[in-house]
């Protein structure tokens, strides 16, 4: 299975709560021209252990502040994880590392306006990086990625486009992206299939981030798409982490 949808979950005052807090958080900091736009919390992407970890640090008070709600989505969407997954005999955390945990979310706004607002990319290169290897989450690599999203804010357009091909070590490497999973070339996913996820805020989505998938933008210049992140995966039989 691609992924999954859970349509309308989040009540629309809470993504309107949580998207006004997003911009008025003085921690928001702009993204490079990568994937231009704004984010609050910390990227795993391309640093190292320790980098990752103090960033995560430095901000989590201003991410906690932002989520600081009664039912919180995040809070619910964990404990619904946990208790499904304990129910398999399997537990659900935080990645961590040396008595340090990984942020448990990332806020973060698109509004790039070429042919993608986010470029064709893949969540599972990135978590090769040699930076990371001693960090747990390189050992999710071995199992599914599962991309985590739930949308606060879209306007017009702003659809995720996931293509039908997950690229091998093979390909990355002669594409020069075996530690970044990122940007593909357009021409490389020329005759793939590719699906298009209409998204609307309070929707909540899951999906396997090894498939190159890549975000369009919003039809109006005015108009931003806002998101609650993270990635997760088995790092062994009995261990899911989650980190961002």
């Amino acid at each position: 299975m691609a992924g999954v949808v859970f349509r309308g979950v989040v009540p629309a005052r809470t993504c309107a709560l949580l998207a006004e807090r997003f911009w008025a958080s003085p921690a928001r900091r702009a993204r490079g021209t990568d994937a231009p736009g704004y984010y609050l919390g910390a990227y795993h992407y391309h640093k190292t252990t320790e980098d990752y970890l103090a960033e995560t640090a430095e901000f989590r008070g201003a991410l906690d502040a932002v989520l600081d709600m009664p039912d919180d989505p995040l809070t619910r969407l964990n404990q619904g994880l946990s208790e499904a997954l304990a129910a398999e005999g399997v537990q659900f955390r935080l990645a961590s590392h040396g008595g340090r945990e990984a942020s448990r979310a990332i806020m973060r706004s698109w509004h790039g306006q070429s042919e993608y607002a986010l470029a064709p990319h893949e969540d599972l290169g990135q978590c090769t990086e040699p930076k990371q290897a001693d960090f747990e989450i390189q050992r999710a690599a071995e199992h599914q990625i599962v991309a985590l999203n739930m949308c606060l804010d879209n306007g017009a357009g702003g659809r995720l486009a996931v293509w039908n091909i997950r690229p091998d070590e093979a390909s990355r490497h002669r594409l020069g992206l075996h530690y970044t999973g990122s940007p593909y070339p357009l021409d490389s996913l020329a005759g793939i299939e590719v699906a298009w996820l209409e998204v609307h805020p309070g929707d909540v989505y899951l999906f396997n981030g090894a498939h190159v998938h890549a975000v369009e933008p919003e039809t109006s210049v005015e108009t931003r798409r806002i998101t609650l992140s993270g990635i997760l995966g088995f790092i062994d039989e009995n261990t899911v982490v989650s980190w961002t």
